[in-house]
C-alpha cells in the first residue's frame, strides 16, 4: 500500500425497516450476467424513473468492497457509482489509504437512483440485496467498508447508531468477512468536523489490510 496523504471524508445515511421475506432475484454466477441482471430489473417502482441501472465499479478481484447506500443524480446520468461532489471526497478517502479507485471495488445497495434522493424504502432494499450479495460473492474481498448508516444497517442487520457501529471490526454473512462502519461522504460535506474521526476509520482499514496479508 501507498503512503497516506490527509484526504479525509465520510458517509451519513438514513435507517429503514426490515420485510421478513426478501424479494427473490435469479442467482448468477458471472460479472456478465449480473450486470445484464441488474440492467434488466423492474422488480421495484424505482425503475420507472431512473436514466439508467448504476451497477459498481473497479477491480473485480478488490481487497476492499466499499458499500454505500444509492445513486444519485450524478450517479444516474453517468452509471458509475459515487462521481458527484461526494464521489470526490471518496476518491480522496481511497487516496489517503495509499490506494485508487481502480483497486478497490464500490457498489450501492440499491442500483436506481430513489426520487429526489429520498431514503431507500424496505420493499426497494429486499429487491435489490440480492444483488449485493451477488457482488460481494464475486469480489471475495477481504474487508468491506460501509459507508454511512443505511448500508451500516443492512449489512449488520442493526438500527444502531452509526457512532456505536465505528471503531469495531465486525463481521458480515456466511463467510465472516471483516465489516468495518464509517461516515458516509456527503455527510463529511455537511458535517467536516467529523472528518478526524473518518481518518482514524480509514486508518483502521489500512491496518486490517496490512494484518491479513
Amino acid at each position: 500500500m501507498k503512503s497516506m496523504q490527509p484526504h479525509y471524508e465520510a458517509l451519513g445515511l438514513q435507517a429503514w425497516e426490515w420485510r421478513k421475506k426478501p424479494v427473490e432475484t435469479p442467482a448468477v454466477s458471472d460479472w456478465e450476467s449480473l450486470q445484464q441482471a441488474v440492467s434488466q430489473c423492474t422488480a421495484c417502482g424505482l425503475h420507472q424513473g431512473r436514466t439508467q441501472t448504476v451497477f459498481g465499479v473497479g477491480n473485480p478481484q478488490a481487497q476492499l468492497m466499499i458499500i454505500g447506500e444509492a445513486p444519485g443524480f450524478h450517479e444516474d446520468q453517468q452509471g458509475e457509482p459515487f462521481v458527484g461532489r461526494a464521489g470526490q471526497l471518496l476518491t480522496a478517502m481511497i487516496k489517503t489509504m495509499g490506494m485508487t479507485r481502480e483497486e478497490v471495488y464500490i457498489a450501492n445497495i440499491l442500483k436506481c437512483r430513489p426520487p429526489n434522493n429520498r431514503d431507500p424504502q424496505a420493499d426497494e432494499v429486499q429487491t435489490c440485496t440480492p444483488f449485493l450479495h451477488q457482488q460481494i460473492a464475486l469480489v471475495k474481498p477481504q474487508l468491506l467498508l460501509a459507508v454511512g448508516r443505511i448500508a451500516a444497517h443492512y449489512l449488520l442487520k442493526t438500527k444502531a447508531s452509526l457512532e456505536s457501529l465505528r471503531n469495531k471490526m465486525h463481521a458480515y454473512g456466511d463467510h465472516n468477512t471483516p465489516l468495518i462502519i464509517t461516515y458516509h461522504p456527503a455527510y463529511l460535506l455537511r458535517n467536516p468536523a467529523d472528518k478526524k474521526k473518518a481518518f482514524l476509520d480509514l486508518q483502521f482499514v489500512m491496518r486490517t489490510l496490512r494484518q491479513s496479508r
